[in-house]
């Protein structure tokens, strides 16, 4: 990262931060397209940079993608600690939003357990009948 001199924020380039993170800077791009993040003109009017703290937001978002939200529940997020610029809001979302996420893995797992069953059925007629 480079540190910007005045007493100013650490700001790093897009490049560096994507290499750092192991993603496309169009996902970036992208992210700030849609509003859930946002970058800073870096002082030598080079590419986009980002702040120590947008670098913990873009963590906190792939770690909120790891866990299946989609960019629209990502949004609502962003403009409920926009509205508070606190958790208060937030929290209370981001909980709904993983119980629903919760729920829909529960339902895929009971089909998959199904699927699982059928698939081991079907492999056993075929192996108890003579080729």
């Amino acid at each position: 990262m480079e540190e910007e001199t005045g007493g100013e924020q650490q700001v790093i380039a897009i490049g560096e931060l994507c290499a750092l993170l192991g993603i496309s800077t169009r996902t970036l791009r992208y992210w700030e397209e849609v509003g859930i993040i946002e970058s800073v003109e870096r002082t030598d009017r080079a590419n986009r940079g980002y702040t120590d703290y947008m670098v913990r937001r873009i963590k906190f978002i792939l770690k909120l993608k790891e866990l299946g939200l989609t960019i629209r529940e990502m949004q609502q997020l962003y403009e409920l600690y926009g509205d508070a610029k606190k958790t208060d809001k937030m929290l209370p979302e981001l909980l709904s939003i993983f119980d629903r996420h919760v729920a829909m893995i529960d339902e895929k797992m009971v089909k998959l357990g199904t699927l699982r069953n059928e698939i081991v059925e079907y492999r056993l007629k075929i192996v108890s009948k003579p080729f």
